[in-house]
C-alpha cells in the first residue's frame, strides 16, 4: 500500500483532476489505516463529479465504518440511484475483511427492511 500510494500520489500531483489517480491514492491511504485522508481525497474527487459511483461507495464504507449509518445509507442510495452498481463488487475486494462484512451485513439488512415494508403495503 505504501508504494502504491507513493505512485498515486506523484499522479495526482501530475494531474490534478485525475479522478482514477485520486481514487487509487484514497484505496491506498484506506488500506494504510489513513481513512481520514482517504476521506477527504474522495470527497475533493466527488465535488468534481457528484453522480461517480465508486466514490460514493467508497465514502459509504468509511461513514458506516465510523458508525454514521444514516450518511452510509444516503450514500449508498446515491450508488443505487446512479445506475451503477456494478461498482460494489469489485470494490468489495479493496475493503479489508472486517469492513467487507460490515458493508455486506448493512446491505443486507437494509434490503430485508425494504421488502418487508414492501410485504407490509
Amino acid at each position: 500500500a505504501p508504494g502504491v500510494f507513493q505512485l498515486a500520489s506523484l499522479l495526482v500531483e501530475l494531474d490534478t483532476s485525475d479522478e482514477v489517480s485520486q481514487i487509487l491514492c484514497a484505496d491506498a491511504l484506506y488500506q494504510m489505516g489513513r481513512g481520514e485522508e482517504a476521506h477527504r481525497l474522495l470527497l475533493l474527487a466527488l465535488s468534481r463529479n457528484p453522480q461517480r459511483a465508486p466514490v460514493l461507495a467508497r465514502l459509504a464504507l468509511l461513514q458506516l465504518k465510523k458508525g454514521f449509518v444514516y450518511d452510509g445509507n444516503q450514500l449508498l442510495q446515491r450508488v443505487i440511484r446512479t445506475g451503477d452498481t456494478s461498482c460494489l463488487l469489485p470494490i468489495m475486494d479493496i475493503f479489508k475483511d472486517e469492513d467487507r462484512q460490515l458493508m455486506q451485513s448493512h446491505c443486507h439488512f437494509q434490503a430485508l427492511t425494504i421488502l418487508k415494508s414492501q410485504q407490509e403495503d
